[in-house]
């Protein structure tokens, strides 16, 4: 399984292809639709979000809401386009009328600067932050939509929430209380700030406000798990094999994520090994698990069966309504950074997108070590596969 994505924040259109998908997947634009609503939604977004209501359709490798094993082609309309038509037209040469919002002071933390230099863009850097803008992750989530619904038919599932915005944190010692996945999505779906409970949602809620106020921006944490893979998925053979490896790269590889863990990698650092390290059982039903998961559900860069954590960092935006020193990159005075309109905090979007991108490489992962032509066949392999395992 492959994907690219393509667009432009104000461009028409956002767009992905996705090569790799097998044949006879049940798929609906309402299954699609409802993971980029929840991209959209969260405490601290933009005046954007009440703009735009991103709707999915599907162009290619869909027939009667079953997939065809061909490349599968989604499309996301910008409604935002209707007002920057003239500024971002493909078709027309540069004038004086469509060039009016030249972006030339490069912000702090921002692709703008960087990006410019190494395309040289040094006309307009809005070449360079129409690409660069998170925008584009909302067809990540809509690619990840597709990878959920095809973990979901070997009984994998995925879910994101906040452990943090700025100072306030979700209680993780409360994650003990919830016997699966779907109880737990209940719970953090319910709030504004997709917390764990309701004195950190209040209390993330006080972080933005405040922030907006100071015309600020704030980052934080978010947790992804995922619960019901297959033992062995990756490799410790070569090292670009181990699926935390490509976790970790497809996380940081999301807009503004800085830092990635799994399990309790971090706190680990100071500990020592009989701590650490999650002690193997057996039993007739179950056969080989852990006493705890510690290790973030990998050993060895391959899955264990316990569930996957994958922690990660999210920096705060960088496009401040009180922008920070820069330097115009025309006439190289010192001005302040532009300003584009943005969010206070993007980590409750960032919950969503990090879950989308986790599901992807979970369901590369499966389409590696089973069939990928039919997801019948594919069911039956990993069905048979499992109590393999199970009697090893």
């Amino acid at each position: 399984m492959r994907y690219v994505t393509a667009g432009e924040s104000h461009g028409p259109e956002e767009i992905a292809v996705i090569e790799g998908i097998p044949a006879g997947l049940a798929i609906s634009q309402e299954d699609v639709d409802r993971q980029l609503a929840r991209r959209q939604h969260g405490y601290g977004r933009g005046e954007r979000q009440k703009i735009e209501t991103d709707k999915v359709n599907f162009l290619t490798g869909i027939r009667h809401q079953k997939t065809l094993g061909s490349p599968i082609t989604l499309n996301v309309h910008n409604d935002d386009h209707n007002n920057w038509s003239k500024i971002m037209a493909p078709n027309d040469p540069a004038n004086d009328e469509n060039t009016l919002r030249k972006v030339l002071r490069p912000r702090p933390g921002h692709a703008d600067l960087v990006g410019g230099m190494k395309y040289r863009h040094q006309d307009d850097l809005r070449n360079v932050l129409e690409r660069s803008s998170a925008r584009e992750t909302t067809m990540r989530v809509a690619v990840g939509a597709v990878a959920k619904k095809l973990l979901a038919e070997i009984g994998v599932d995925v879910h994101g929430f906040v452990v943090n915005i700025g100072p306030a944190f979700s209680d993780l010692d409360q994650l003990t209380k919830y016997k699966n996945l779907d109880e737990l999505r209940e719970v953090t779906e319910g709030f504004a700030t997709r917390a764990l409970d309701a004195k950190a949602d209040e209390a993330m809620q006080a972080v933005v406000d405040a922030a907006k106020k100071d015309a600020n921006t704030v980052g934080g944490q978010v947790q992804v798990m995922a619960t019901g893979l297959p033992v062995g998925l990756g490799s410790y053979v070569s090292a670009d094999e181990k699926l935390d490896a490509k976790l970790a790269r497809a996380i940081v590889g999301i807009n503004a994520f800085k830092g990635v863990e799994f399990g309790n990698a971090f706190a680990n650092a100071d500990k020592f090994g009989d701590q650490v390290m999650d002690e193997i059982y057996w039993d007739k039903d179950r056969g080989f698990y852990r006493g705890s998961d510690n290790l973030g559900g990998f050993e060895g860069g391959m899955t264990t069966g316990e569930p996957i954590i994958v922690r990660a960092v999210v920096k705060p935006i960088p496009t401040l309504y009180r922008p920070m020193q820069s330097v115009d990159i025309d006439s190289h005075e010192n001005h302040k950074a532009s300003i584009e309109r943005s969010d206070t905090t993007a980590v409750t979007a960032a919950a969503v997108i990090a879950e989308a991108m986790v599901a992807i490489e979970l369901a590369k992962a499966v389409l590696d070590k089973f069939d990928a032509d039919n997801i019948d066949r594919m069911k039956e392999q990993v069905a048979a596969y499992r109590q393999e395992i199970k009697e090893f």
